[in-house]
């Protein structure tokens, strides 16, 4: 079943013609397929006009109200071509000028035969813990379009220049208009013999072969912020592929991805590990040299640490991304290893020890003692 009108538009059904108007401008630019290239776009513009197509006009919005499509369902048959510029040509007209804003110009024909800017180009690039952490300079390599030094970008051979598309006069589009009982409906493509750029290149450029533009592969220097992490984006300014007809480079824009650490973690400006100490360093307390991304740093364990106590080494974290004074901290895991073995010596102290301390545990024996000191 065929969508209401009113709806395609957006409209109530007591809406007057220019609510009307302005709802089919508004859609007229989201959806007209040189603006939306999405799948199904063009398929909502042409359902966008045939509902304005009938709303538009009285008789046919009295006759659609009353019937339903079935009391419309003759216009738009029958189209005859005419050659003059009438309708639906001036709305279109007044729809999409000065839309182009900055793709070239005022009005479709500029924007079509102006400058055009060059595409963005995008480049993943993996990173050590470290690089992200503290950032610096990265060598990339990347291959791009830039302007043909031979032509200047024109393509056309040095000594000749592109002559205006006699089929569109230069405006890259050709239009056919046809009449209907309700008015007139223009329909705009791209012209086949420029494709799109107004201009004809007869001589073609040696360098490029006429495209104005070559394949390039350079080297760049980029500067990593300090505190980057996976999905962190980097816009690096006219880096993207060379423009069109004298328009502007795009941009390239950098995504980085950090790999793993053996023994760091993350957690947003928080770094995380873990140590190992052996259980008479946990009752005893003592000094330990532990790594953090700074080098070596001595920690202080306390006498009688639990397992899985996380101590804090303030500021040797990860530098806050834009703010690289400020900084997370450190946060350590301590694991105690109890020995699955001990020698005959070693028992018998520690068998003293638990009679010292008394067991608690009711298992008896050193096991018993062991499980009520570290439970």
């Amino acid at each position: 079943m065929a969508r209401d009108y009113y709806e395609i538009l957006g409209v109530a059904r007591d809406a007057d013609k220019e609510e009307i108007k302005q709802a089919y401008r508004r859609l007229a630019r989201k959806y007209h397929p040189d603006v939306n290239k999405e799948p199904g776009a063009e398929e909502r513009f042409k359902e966008i006009n045939r509902a304005y197509e009938v709303l538009s006009e009285p008789e046919t919005r009295a006759r659609y109200d009353r019937f339903g499509p079935e009391g419309v369902s003759g216009a738009g048959v029958g189209f005859q071509d005419v050659g003059d510029m009438g309708g639906f040509a001036d709305i279109f007209e007044s729809i999409f000028s000065g839309f182009a804003g900055g793709m070239g110009g005022p009005t479709q024909q500029r924007r079509r035969g102006g400058p055009a800017r060059g595409d963005d180009l995008r480049l993943d690039l993996k990173l050590d813990f470290r690089e992200a952490v503290f950032g610096g300079e990265k060598e990339i390599r990347i291959s791009h379009l830039e302007t043909c030094e031979t032509c200047s970008g024109s393509g056309a051979k040095p000594g000749t220049r592109p002559r205006t598309c006699s089929t569109c006069s230069g405006s890259g589009q050709v239009r056919r208009v046809t009449r209907t009982p309700f008015g007139s409906f223009t329909q705009v493509s791209t012209c086949p013999t420029c494709n799109g750029t107004g201009m004809v290149i007869e001589d073609k450029c040696d360098a490029c072969d006429g495209k104005g533009t070559n394949q390039v592969t350079k080297k760049l220097k980029i500067t990593i912020p300090a505190g980057v992490d996976n999905g962190t984006r980097l816009r690096i300014s006219q880096e993207g592929d060379a423009g069109q007809r004298g328009g502007p480079p795009g941009d390239l824009y950098v995504y980085l991805f950090v790999n793993e650490d053996e023994e760091f973690h993350r957690d947003g400006i928080n770094v995380l590990s873990e140590i190992k100490v052996s259980y008479l360093q946990a009752i005893l307390g003592c000094r330990l040299e532990v790594n953090t991304v700074d080098g070596p740093v001595e920690l202080i364990i306390p006498a009688g640490t639990q397992p899985n106590t996380v101590m804090k080494l303030e500021n040797r974290g990860v530098p806050r991304l834009g703010n690289p004074v400020s900084r997370g901290d450190h946060l350590l895991t301590v694991l105690i290893d109890i020995p699955t073995k001990i020698i005959p010596e070693e028992r018998e102290l520690l068998e003293k020890l638990a009679k010292i301390k008394g067991d608690r545990t009711g298992k008896g024996g050193l096991e018993g003692f062991l499980g009520n000191l570290f439970k």
